[in-house]
């Protein structure tokens, strides 16, 4: 099963440069150093599959030229991985049709509450988002393929990350469970969160995220969602063999 991952945003909840702020790494000239968002988009088998719809989607995927999304699996209901979930009605007017959602029923409480106008039946004018939440608490399929929720913690909460075939997406980890762990076994793509390089309550730290890394030894690893704090070159000269730090369009396929 050939994957191409594409890696839409891998910044934190403030992006990078964050408003305000003048330290080098917000004020670097270097391309990588500027992140939105964190997202992500997985192709497989002619499906798009997004995860999270960042409040940069827009501009994500006019950078990307995506046009199509055939579902989207959520991590966490916080803003930066959720807000951006109107901007969905432009993939629903696209195809005249209704986009899947998948995540933890704290996910789905979240979107119904906060965005239940993006669940309703299709207008005339398909002017409004049109999804359909599912919970899911195991693995399922979508069009043939396979995917599989893996829960993480993210601080008090446990939220999902994902694994569709050798490729897995961890975002917003504070620790990994052995269960968890068990269902990355033989991950050859691993996008894993790498906050800060100093640990931090609800997300990895950079030291913190090379002991995943190695733990879950995939063949390659790809740090996310990133604060301004980190800077691409100097993060860069840190990272062992087989971890890389990622950047806005990062592409990486996996056969």
């Amino acid at each position: 099963m050939d994957i191409e991952v594409i890696v839409l945003g891998c910044g934190s909840s403030s992006g990078t440069p964050a408003i305000g702020c003048g330290c080098p790494t917000c004020t670097s000239p270097h391309p990588k150093d500027r992140r939105t968002r964190a997202s992500s988009v997985v192709r497989v088998n002619g499906l798009n599959l997004l995860i999270d719809t960042s409040p940069d989607l827009r501009q994500q995927a006019l950078r990307e030229g995506i046009t199509q999304i055939d579902a989207v699996l959520y991590t966490h209901p916080h803003a930066d991985h959720l807000n951006g979930i109107d901007d969905l009605r432009a993939f629903c007017y696209a195809k005249r049709g209704v986009i899947p959602l998948f995540g933890n029923a704290l996910m789905m409480e979240n979107i119904r509450s906060r965005f239940g106008y993006t669940l309703l039946p299709p207008g005339t004018h398909w002017d409004k988002p049109v999804l359909e939440a599912h919970t899911v608490a195991g693995a399922f399929s979508l069009g043939g393929v396979g995917v599989q929720p893996i829960p993480v913690s993210h601080g008090n909460w446990e939220i999902l990350g994902w694994r569709i075939g050798k490729v897995a997406y961890l975002t917003d980890v504070s620790a990994i469970s052995e269960a968890s762990y068990a269902l990355l076994a033989g991950v050859e793509l691993l996008l894993l969160d790498c906050l800060r390089m100093t640990p931090y309550p609800s997300h990895l730290g950079f030291y913190q995220s090379l002991e995943v890394a190695q733990r879950v030894g995939a063949a390659e690893t790809v740090l996310i969602h990133m604060t301004h704090e980190l800077a691409y070159q100097t993060l860069s000269e840190l990272c062992p063999h087989g971890v890389r730090v990622g950047w806005d369009g990062l592409r990486v396929r996996v056969a």
